[in-house]
């Protein structure tokens, strides 16, 4: 019997099956800016589709934070208990000073956004299933798995959004991941390396973190690129791999992972992709799931630009313009 939760509740049918909340935003002394992470993407996103007139507040799903209990639907609780040590925490967000903050400040600050966009991710997993399609705003911490975080994804959400899925909603027993962040989603990967029912597409820089050989037997179809990769050639294997993945496996559900550190010039992810790539690489997995009519959830993922905001909102009102995403899109 699956545990009580809030993650699940009714979204009024006015609402876009956007999830966003204001909670999602790091903003602590300047620490954030320790971390090449721009801690305030997430809201700078809003900002931009409020400006575009693509939502307003009131048609936004409010994420809620994840509980204790909603995180150890896939969590150790040995690790949860981890994360009650600063140290720890500084070590998986890459932010050394955290290390000297007493841990209630580190909760409220760090790790309650973080929670509360994996919260964001659980719901929208629900909502791509009632709508055709969701974005949540946040999340993509494709580097957490159940019992390690790393490389500023303390929970793992992806898993989770999944694994909710499979317990809650009938007819959901198959998934893939589409993951395009730059780096390797080892996250999920190791969650998911028993589970048949989840087919991996991972297509990211082979030589930049996390370089996990043991989580790249789970991965399905790998496609890995050279330093310095740019538009034609990437945009090409994405193409033909998305294809072929859902080809290959018939999912229940697409979640795919929107990492925009594959943007050129961006200090992590070591590819070179245009603005312009980025919109066009959204359009084509999108594309490919309306096509099949399976629901994909989007999360945000990677970005270490301060031009990353306004490109994920560009993609989104791109998507909107094209009618792959609308209000009654299910």
């Amino acid at each position: 019997m699956p545990h009580k939760t809030d993650l699940y509740h009714d979204v009024p049918p006015t609402c876009w099956p956007i999830v966003y909340s204001p909670d999602y935003n790091i903003t602590f002394m300047g620490l954030e800016k320790l971390h090449p992470f721009d801690a305030g993407k997430w809201g700078k996103v809003i900002n931009f589709l409020k400006e575009e007139k693509i939502i307003a507040d009131n048609l936004i799903v409010q994420a809620q934070e994840a509980t204790e209990q909603d995180l150890l639907v896939v969590h150790t609780r040995r690790y949860l208990n981890r994360l009650k040590w600063s140290f720890a925490v500084a070590a998986i967000t890459e932010i050394p000073p955290v290390l000297f903050l007493p841990n209630f400040l580190v909760q409220r600050k760090v790790l309650r956004p973080l929670r509360t966009q994996t919260g964001g991710t659980i719901m929208a997993g629900k909502l791509a299933v009632e709508r055709g399609w969701a974005i949540n705003v946040g999340g993509g911490f494709h580097h957490c798995s159940s019992d390690k975080g790393g490389g500023f994804c303390a929970y793992a959400d992806i898993t989770l959004a999944i694994k909710f899925l499979f317990e809650r909603i009938e007819g959901v027993s198959k998934a893939t991941i589409i993951d395009l962040d730059a780096h390797q989603g080892n996250g999920h990967e190791r969650d998911f390396m028993e589970d048949s029912r989840v087919y991996i597409l991972d297509v990211y820089n082979r030589y930049i973190y996390p370089g996990d050989g043991f989580a790249k037997r789970a991965i399905k179809r790998k496609i890995e690129l050279d330093w310095g990769t740019e538009d034609t050639e990437y945009l090409q294997k994405v193409k033909t791999h998305v294809e072929g993945a859902l080809n290959e496996a018939k999912p229940d559900i697409i979640v795919y992972n929107a990492g925009t550190d594959v943007l050129d010039g961006d200090p992590l992810g070591g590819l070179a992709i245009s603005p312009q790539g980025i919109i066009e690489r959204d359009e084509i997995v999108f594309r490919a799931a309306r096509k099949r009519k399976i629901p994909i959830l989007m999360v945000t993922s990677g970005g270490y630009q301060k031009r990353t905001a306004r490109i994920i909102a560009d993609s989104i009102v791109n998507l909107h313009n094209l009618g792959l995403i609308d209000k009654a899109c299910a």
